[in-house]
């Protein structure tokens, strides 16, 4: 395996953290007495639950030289994008910034290197 860099890992550990705070803070609102199958969209709550836990498997699984996980924190990067859009100029202009620095953090040659298979 090639050596890991250190953007990778630094990117991987937000991803992973920002995952996991966000579900800790969302499963908060979550009362399993409450849900009803009729309305399965009624508790959005769920959703955004699994969008979080997308970034920390994201982050574990780039952490561990997956090249499919970049890809994904990329992806629930680029999601966030679009849902900023839907807010104020200011946080949108924020998730456009903070999505163009991680790509190109993660789009590096040596980060590239770092996600290509061993002796390719």
């Amino acid at each position: 395996m090639n050596k890991r860099p250190i953007s990778v890992t630094v990117l991987s550990l937000v991803f992973i953290a920002a995952g996991a705070t966000g579900l800790v803070y969302h499963l908060q609102d979550l009362h399993l007495k409450d849900l009803k199958p009729q309305h399965p969209f009624q508790y959005e709550v769920i959703w955004i639950s699994l969008v979080r836990l997308l970034a920390v498997i994201g982050g574990i699984c780039m952490f561990l030289g997956r090249n499919w996980a970049r890809w994904l924190c990329l992806a629930w990067l680029g999601f966030h994008v679009i849902l900023s859009a839907f807010h104020p100029l200011g946080e949108l202009v924020f998730h456009v910034v903070i999505f163009i620095a991680i790509a190109i953090l993660l789009l590096r040659r040596d980060a590239g290197e770092y996600f290509q298979p061993a002796g390719s």
